[in-house]
């Protein structure tokens, strides 16, 4: 497995990280803990190093699942988990952000238990609280940076103004926001150029488009009851139904070159540029092959820009998500 730096920061990790979400939390199947700490365990025998899990997946089983993995492999091993929202301990459900000081410390608290570490490696806001002034989240994370809480600071889904104010508090060593070829705002809101011109490393998650860019999925009636994609515009019948002629291009561009759809999906964000570290999750140890192999898969300057332009073809249809979520992010 090849290694990258995330932008600037000094942090190493594998080209390919794993994204844990999926094990437990938003699809209606969920894994075991035994079969996700198996599978987790499964990806850093392959050669990944690089986990990414959340407060708010379970909420907090996610994380204490992925503690218990990666135990064994201490010091070999980037962690990245959230912080940023305000979840009800009785019902278990999210009852929106919260990013002031004393509930970051208290998250941060709470999760190098349940990840069973010392430090926090990478410890990302998950989306930004209006509430509070970022300059103000930037600067506990410093603190907790000072107090060898917290390694590494991140943002996941700021507007590019939000991101450059914070970053003049405290250096943000990675950003987490959807980036795949059916999402690629990040190319026009400024966020690629301000993590090119920081030193910022960008990590996509979602890159296989919640897993429509695996070719798995051939109609919206797939999406099963209780999965959290069923209330997503994009996998709405009618938007689906006109989304396939981009996934036909993948296969198409797959075809020549003797690869997978979710392969061409990972190796083309890892073209972009060097400092992007794609996270995609799975739950099936020969999807977790395949999106691996994608890190042998690569595509020169004139390659890149023919598969670009064959995409500007490709209209994507509906947005990437609910009206609501939407507003949660660009802030």
């Amino acid at each position: 497995m090849q290694h990258r730096n995330l932008g600037q920061s000094g942090l190493s990790v594998s080209a390919l990280g794993y994204g844990c979400m999926g094990i437990d939390f938003g699809y209606n199947s969920k894994l075991s803990r035994e079969d996700g700490i198996a599978i987790i365990r499964a990806a850093f025998e392959r050669g990944v190093t690089f986990f990414d899990t959340a407060e708010v997946y379970g909420p907090w089983t996610n994380e204490d699942m992925v503690g218990e993995a990666l135990e064994p492999f201490k010091g070999e091993v980037v962690i990245a988990t959230k912080f940023g929202f305000d979840i009800d301990p009785d019902s278990r459900t999210m009852r929106g952000v919260d990013s002031r000081p004393e509930q970051i410390r208290k998250v941060c608290e709470a999760s190098l238990k349940r990840l069973r570490v010392e430090s926090l490696d990478l410890f990302y806001q998950h989306r930004v609280d209006p509430k509070v002034p970022i300059e103000d989240v930037a600067g506990t994370v410093r603190d907790l940076i000072a107090e060898g809480k917290v390694k590494h600071f991140g943002m996941s889904e700021p507007g590019a103004a939000t991101l450059r104010r914070a970053h003049a508090v405290q250096p943000v060593s990675a950003l987490q926001n959807e980036y795949s070829l059916w999402s690629r705002q990040v190319e026009t809101n400024g966020i690629l150029d301000a993590c090119d011109e920081l030193g910022i490393g960008l990590v996509p998650y979602s890159p296989l488009g919640k897993g429509f860019l695996a070719g798995g999925i051939a109609s919206a009636d797939q999406v099963a009851k209780g999965d959290f994609r069923g209330t997503l515009p994009r996998f709405q019948q009618d938007a689906f139904a006109k989304n396939l002629e981009l996934l036909d291009l993948v296969k198409s561009i797959a075809a020549d070159h003797a690869a997978t759809p979710a392969q061409v999906a990972l190796a083309w964000l890892l073209a972009k540029a060097p400092f992007i570290v794609p996270i995609p999750g799975t739950t099936k140890l020969h999807r977790l092959e395949e999106n691996l192999g994608a890190a042998n898969l690569s595509f020169a300057p004139e390659e890149l820009a023919r598969i670009d332009a064959l995409l500007a073809t490709v209209a994507v249809e509906g947005n990437r998500y609910t009206p609501a979520a939407e507003a949660m992010t660009g802030l």
